[in-house]
């Protein structure tokens, strides 16, 4: 349990560095910083979604993740899901529809609220499936380690939460 403890303490603090960088952004939270591009309430709000559907996938309820071909999965397990862990970094990529957030909460303080309850959800989830020595079984990467996918699911926050920094 060392393991899932640590990774979801990284995963918390990631968490809560992206709520910190959201309220710094003041009266920008609800402006993109270019065409096309999200403002901070809508990260936020990708950061939430991306978070209970993890919750979802750990949890063995259905999720609004892709869901790839099983033949598909050991390549975008190593092409997307590993370099992200091997590299501590995200590529540049698009999301789906899913998780793409026409909007988001509507003050930075409301954003840390539905990114806590949100970060709430993973955890108890993660800590459920890793008592259980069960791995997490997503629709696009297979089978993966439960630490392994919470280190990603940090990597995205961290992500994110350097997107909002550059706002500044």
């Amino acid at each position: 349990m060392a393991d899932i403890n640590a990774a979801l303490a990284a995963s918390k603090e990631a968490l809560d560095q992206l709520s910190v960088t959201g309220e710094r952004t003041g009266p920008a939270w609800t402006t993109p910083r270019a065409p096309g591009k999200w403002s901070p309430s809508q990260i936020a709000e990708h950061v939430a979604r991306a978070l209970e559907e993890s919750a979802n996938v750990a949890a063995g309820r259905p999720s609004k993740f892709p869901k790839l071909p099983r033949v598909l999965h050991p390549v975008v397990r190593g092409l997307l899901f590993r370099r992200v862990l091997k590299n501590a970094a995200f590529p540049k990529a698009k999301t789906n529809k899913a998780m793409n957030p026409a909007s988001g909460p509507a003050t930075p303080a409301e954003g840390r609220a539905r990114l806590e309850t949100a970060h709430k959800k993973f955890d108890e989830a993660c800590r459920q499936l890793a008592l259980g020595g069960e791995r997490m079984r997503t629709t696009t990467f297979g089978a993966v380690g439960v630490e392994d996918y919470v280190r990603f699911m940090e990597i995205h926050t961290r992500h994110h939460a350097k997107q909002m920094a550059d706002r500044h």
